[in-house]
């Protein structure tokens, strides 16, 4: 370490945990796998960036970091929130205390820490180090990932940077409808969304879909099942992944439907954006090798017919997926740093 050199943090926010990176001048991450430390997002803002400051200086003394030597740092946190990083003034799931309405979360962190802040909402943050992970730090690539986890966020980057939209809503792939009546095996069913839709991606994507949806379904065909005798919605439905994986008939069959699912999503992004890759992140492909390549090959199979040149486009899984959220926001911090020069 020079004593001239420069690092940037990457703030990964979620309702439980703040993970936490850092970033050095030659592109290299100071700390391997998870770095966390209790987020107590639900005590309000005061509490809560606090513990994002405590939480920082732990993480600095693990990677050998200097705080006086940090530049710039990057958070990305759930939604919904505007590109600027001003939380909803309606709250969310993770943010229910009444401080929270209406916050300037980038602008807050800034305060407190006293360097520039960046914002991404987690699923950009997430894309953004997928897509680096891929093609490197300068490129003029396209992708566009689906990050599956308790919702289903994600986010489409080109040329390295993200793409936020006006108002801070680009890339809610969640909230994309699909035509989700020509996936087999759910006739009948009307896939209806927290957020009022019917049949968008998340309807029938993600954690939430398998316990108000997938499952009920499914176990109506099967009253024999295991999963049957759960008094516990969502305990049945995390049980899901982990049966799946070991082959259980009912399960596949609803990763089936996801897949599928997502092989109509990507169909359309195709056609909207061109992309050089594709990635699938979060919490579904956290499985054996085995069943992240079965599932992968059935959101292929879910996809219609490409042109002949899109046909063999990459379908990536998100790497070190853990870590995602807060590797983004590190690189987003150094875009702050190179377009400002500090």
């Amino acid at each position: 370490m020079s004593p001239a050199e420069k690092f940037v943090a990457g703030i990964d926010l979620g309702g439980t945990a703040i993970n936490y990176t850092f970033l050095d001048e030659r592109g290299q991450f100071l700390i391997e796998g998870l770095c966390e430390h209790p987020a107590r997002s639900v005590e309000g803002p005061n509490i809560c960036l606090a513990q994002i400051a405590a939480g920082l200086a732990i993480a600095a003394e693990r990677a050998r970091v200097p705080l006086d030597r940090l530049v710039a740092v990057g958070l990305d946190t759930p939604g919904p929130a505007s590109a600027s990083g001003i939380l909803s003034r309606r709250g969310s799931t993770n943010f229910v205390h009444p401080g929270w309405a209406g916050y300037d979360m980038r602008g807050g962190l800034e305060s407190r820490l006293g360097v520039p802040v960046s914002y991404l909402n987690d699923g950009n943050a997430a894309a953004l180090w997928g897509h680096v992970s891929i093609f490197g730090s300068e490129n003029d690539a396209t992708s566009v990932s689906a990050i599956v986890g308790t919702g289903l966020g994600g986010g489409v980057v080109t040329g390295g940077r993200v793409v936020i939209g006006r108002n801070g809503f680009g890339g809610e792939l969640g909230h994309v409808l699909i035509p989700h009546a020509t996936i087999p095996g759910i006739e009948g069913l009307e896939p209806r969304c927290n957020c009022g839709r019917v049949g968008d991606l998340e309807s029938l994507c993600s954690l939430t879909a398998i316990r108000n949806s997938l499952l009920p379904h499914f176990l109506a065909k099967h009253p024999g099942h295991p999963l049957a005798a759960d008094a516990d919605p969502g305990e049945a439905a995390k049980r899901v992944r982990g049966l799946a994986d070991r082959g259980d008939v009912m399960c596949r069959e609803i990763f089936r439907v996801q897949a599928r699912a997502l092989g109509l999503f990507f169909d359309e992004m195709i056609n909207v954006f061109d992309p050089d890759a594709l990635v699938v992140g979060g919490g579904l492909m956290e499985t054996s090798a085995a069943f992240r390549d079965w599932f992968l090959a059935e959101v292929r199979a879910g996809m219609p017919t490409q042109r002949e040149e899109q046909a063999n486009l990459a379908i990536h899984v998100m790497p070190s997926g853990d870590t995602a959220g807060a590797r983004g926001a590190a690189l987003d911090a150094a875009r702050l740093v190179r377009e400002r020069g500090l």
